[in-house]
């Protein structure tokens, strides 16, 4: 098999033996890889120390050692995301992305478009461009589409009614159904949530619109605690179980949030 290069984001680095590295790679020509690089842990000479978490590199891989396992050959800096690494609350974010990534892919299957998401969301976070919140909706929202799981926000998941129809300033979310359901659908419903009709239309206007005009909605602190909560427990139910990285970022935010007297 001939060498494969190609751009990657570094998704996972495990210790294997007391020189190897074992890192799980999210690539824009074959998707989710996996190599070892050997000896990275023992000379700083041969990829010096570029292989972090989040990393944003250009690979060169040769051919497998077995089934599932690539050899790192080669590695170039595109961008360290050092921003990211230095603070929590960033790291927390984009463990939570990266993981998702990461957990939902299929090993050699090309996913383009995520890629360029994925990079694009941590270009922000690391930046401080726009808020790690923010730009978790922006990722979650498009994640969904590209996933093939798209929340139905447009019209009742059970009657069809449209969402310029219904009269209710909340919404209720069915996991179940994977959509909005009408205030007369809603004693159907066992799985709901709760949404504002102005959180329902800024969530399908992140979707549509540009990447960078999305980033620069301006969202109301109950809109983005109401996108976050339905997004990540949606695709948490979708998963089946919630990642350690998810726990994690709840428990930063648990200590973040401010004293009530």
């Amino acid at each position: 098999m001939p060498n494969f290069a190609s751009p990657a984001i570094v998704l996972r680095r495990t210790d294997y033996g007391d020189y190897d590295l074992i890192l799980t790679f999210f690539t824009l020509k074959k998707g989710k890889i996996s190599a070892i690089a050997k000896s990275a842990k023992k000379s700083t000479k041969r990829f010096g120390g570029i292989l972090e978490l989040f990393s944003a590199l250009d690979i060169v891989c040769s051919a497998r050692m077995d089934r599932d396992l690539m050899v790192l050959q080669e590695a170039g800096l595109k961008n360290s995301f050092s921003g990211i690494r230095a603070d929590l609350n960033k790291t927390a974010y984009a463990s939570y992305l990266a993981e998702l990534v990461n957990e939902w892919t299929e090993p050699d299957a090309k996913q383009e478009d995520l890629y360029l998401l994925l990079c694009h969301v941590f270009e922000q976070i690391d930046a401080g461009l726009i808020s790690e919140e923010i730009s978790a909706i922006l990722f979650l929202m498009r994640f969904t589409s590209i996933a093939g799981i798209r929340p139905n926000l447009l019209k009742c998941s059970i009657c069809r009614l449209e969402l310029d129809k219904i009269k209710e300033d909340r919404v209720a979310f069915d996991l179940s159904r994977s959509g909005i359901i009408c205030q007369k659908c809603a004693g159907r419903s066992v799985s709901r949530l709760s949404l504002s009709m102005g959180t329902i239309k800024q969530l399908l206007w992140v979707e549509s619109g540009g990447l960078k005009k999305a980033g620069k909605m301006k969202f109301t602190p109950a809109a983005v605690k109401e996108g976050l909560d339905l997004l990540e427990t949606f695709t948490t139910y979708h998963l089946g179980k919630e990642m350690r990285s998810l726990k994690f970022l709840k428990q930063i935010r648990k200590e973040n949030r401010p004293p009530v007297y």
